[in-house]
């Protein structure tokens, strides 16, 4: 964490940093949104919920909450399907339980059949849709990446603008039910978004070098070697933290509203106005964490972003009219959009490019338990206080705790044990260093001459786009 690892892609592949990655970063962009807004616009059909089956706050809350841990906790199985299968093939399929599961969820009768149907199935389709993009992403953008991340991220706010007005309405017009199918028919739109993802594979001179070397080596499907490195380990725990707070307040705050009198309509603004204030905040600090003297540096960011956020959240627990939860979703939007912006830009610089496929799922698995008893808990504290004030109180806690962890985790153990090599690559690495400088005139040119022939075939080293699914990690 305390220093970036070079991202090289697989077999020697350049990341093009353009090109067909738009492409890529666009159909990256819609599945962040449909995969992050979702949890958060399910929640316009609690009220309705609550009526017609006569449940808690705290039961409503479990849709969200199974949403986000099947999104979270199932990150090795999708790690395993996309090192096995590729991603486009996974995002297709994933696609498919997306929209599945919320067509089935119209025609329930029960509480306890959402679960299964709009959280569970739904839930693993966008899973299969949302890490497998992910990856693509890293493959195709290195210099480019910290602003790539931070557009991708942006889907989420958008889609949270839209689906939140657009619950409200299909809420009205056709009932629970009908929105339900209505969003289920839209989330067939990840298969489109999965069809974009096209292989990266090196040129045919490159590929017929290294093919023979290539036979040798044995694909892991789950690397756990990543657990060997500190500060990936550091940084597992402080967003398994994280992520118990970080996702209550936007589930609450339509209910906050409502409950202090306020129209549904006027109620659900709220979330159109923290993803509005969200979808600039996301760019903008991809942009920021891009500059050359911050990129190194990103973890501290991404820890003040965290801290402001937990701060946020405990000035929002003061907020007892419209007015203060409207600048309660203003400065969560900032803080919301730079953690969003910066979570997966940090571990890619953590792990690099060659175990991300793996480390991503790994993360999200240990953050899956966070996630799942986040909002129910919350709910519970609210069932039994009926008072909003300390679920954003426990919820700041949580966050601030986290940004703690992070920042003093990576500033006490990772910097300074930097200073000397970790594995034994680096310290061969380095021995060849201290030989290189003591080599004779005649050796150093020689090697001008070897730099010299590098860079002129470095142009042709490019990857290039194919079509093949299995190539595409």
């Amino acid at each position: 964490m305390g220093a970036v690892v070079a991202d090289d892609g697989p077999s020697g592949v350049k990341a093009p940093d353009g090109g067909w990655g738009w492409a890529v970063l666009f159909g990256c962009f819609i599945i962040t949104g449909f995969s992050y807004a979702f949890p958060k616009a399910v929640s316009v059909f609690f009220k309705e919920l609550i009526r017609e089956f006569g449940i808690g706050y705290s039961d409503t809350a479990w849709i969200s909450s199974i949403l986000l841990a099947m999104l979270y906790g199932t990150g090795p199985l999708c790690s395993v399907c996309v090192n096995r299968f590729g991603c486009r093939p996974v995002m297709l399929v994933g696609g498919l339980f997306a929209s599945m599961g919320m067509v089935i969820a119209s025609f329930c009768t029960s509480i306890v059949q959402i679960y299964l149907t709009a959280g569970v199935i739904t839930g693993l389709g966008l899973a299969l849709n949302f890490q497998p993009s992910l990856i693509m992403l890293n493959r195709y953008f290195d210099k480019r990446r910290p602003l790539a991340n931070g557009l991708s991220a942006a889907g989420s706010p958008v889609f949270l603008c839209a689906l939140s007005p657009l619950g409200q309405i299909l809420q009205h017009e056709y009932g629970w039910r009908g929105g339900f199918l209505i969003l289920g028919g839209m989330l067939l739109n990840c298969c489109v978004c999965g069809a974009l993802m096209r292989p990266l594979e090196p040129p045919k001179k490159a590929e017929a070098t290294k093919e023979p070397a290539e036979k040798k080596v044995k694909k892991k499907l789950l690397d756990f070697s990543v657990f060997k490195d500190s500060g990936f380990v550091i940084y597992t725990i402080a967003a398994s933290i994280m992520v118990l707070g970080l996702f209550v307040p936007p589930v609450f705050v339509v209910s906050y509203a409502k409950d202090l009198g306020y129209q549904d309509t006027k109620a659900a603004f709220l979330l159109t106005i923290l993803g509005f204030i969200d979808i600039f905040a996301r760019p903008v600090c991809g942009m920021v964490a891009g500059l050359k003297w911050v990129r190194p540096r990103c973890v501290y960011l991404f820890s003040f972003a965290m801290i402001f956020n937990g701060f946020t959240d405990l000035m929002g627990s003061m907020s007892v009219d419209y007015g203060g939860l409207v600048v309660f979703c203003i400065f969560f939007g900032i803080s919301y959009g730079m953690v969003g912006a910066l979570q997966f830009e940090v571990l890619m610089a953590i792990v690099g490019t060659q175990k991300f496929s793996s480390a991503i799922g790994l993360v999200l698995l240990a953050e899956a338990m966070a996630v799942l008893i986040g909002p129910p808990s919350a709910g519970k504290l609210l069932d039994a206080t009926g008072r909003y004030m300390f679920v954003f109180i426990i919820a700041g806690i949580e966050v601030t705790t986290s940004a703690l962890v992070l920042a003093l985790g990576n500033f006490f153990c990772i910097k300074k044990k930097s200073e000397e090599p970790h594995t034994k690559e680096e310290a061969a690495e380095r021995e060849e260093l201290n030989k290189s400088e003591n080599k004779t005139p005649e050796d150093a040119k020689v090697d001008s001459i070897e730099v010299e022939q590098f860079l002129k075939d470095e142009p042709e080293k490019n990857g290039e786009v194919v079509t093949n699914p299995e190539t595409c990690v």
